[in-house]
């Protein structure tokens, strides 16, 4: 059985972006998508972005890698909840209908159980509000990893460039 770490963000709180230049989350990042992701109870959280002229795949509509890419960002911030590190294993996307430019989707993820080093998500996106028609539904498979997987596959960064939280997990974890 899996739970909510001890640590883990209050519900209800921001959970930060990993690293600024993110294409899902990062503030910095020009034309990312900005995800914000609020903690809820147990091993929920509630994500938020709005399509902008950038996302753009036909005319006026997200382009489906851009919405999957939202959701990716999404599940993955369960994993602050969960307190191990973990990397997208498998994702899979439902389109139910377009997403035009200037629709803010509401997604709400959770965990759904766990086996061994696979942890079992899902989530729902909403158009323009919380209780909005469904647009997209996504179900994955995160696999935990140890920290060294970052250090061994991606290359060196600055404190600077992490959020607050995950400067301190580098701190814990380098």
């Amino acid at each position: 059985m899996i739970e909510r770490h001890p640590d883990a963000p209050a519900p209800g709180s921001t959970i930060a972006s990993h690293y600024r230049m993110c294409v899902g989350c990062g503030p910095d990042h020009p034309t990312g998508l900005h995800v914000t992701v609020t903690a809820g109870e147990g091993l929920t959280v509630s994500g938020r972005f709005t399509v902008t002229d950038d996302h753009q795949g036909a005319p006026g509509l997200a382009h489906g890698g851009m919405l999957s890419l939202a959701f990716d960002e999404v599940l993955g911030s369960l994993i602050w909840l969960v307190g191990k590190p973990a990397v997208t294993g498998h994702l899979e996307t439902s389109y139910r209908r377009p997403v035009p430019v200037g629709t803010t989707l509401h997604i709400d993820a959770e965990v759904d159980r766990a086996e061994g080093r696979k942890i079992f998500m899902s989530a729902t996106g909403r158009e323009n509000a919380a209780d909005g028609p469904v647009s997209v539904t996504a179900s994955a498979v995160f696999v935990v990893v140890p920290p060294t997987h970052f250090i061994e596959h991606s290359r060196a960064v600055e404190p600077s460039e992490l959020s607050e939280a995950a400067a301190k997990v580098a701190e814990v974890n380098p």
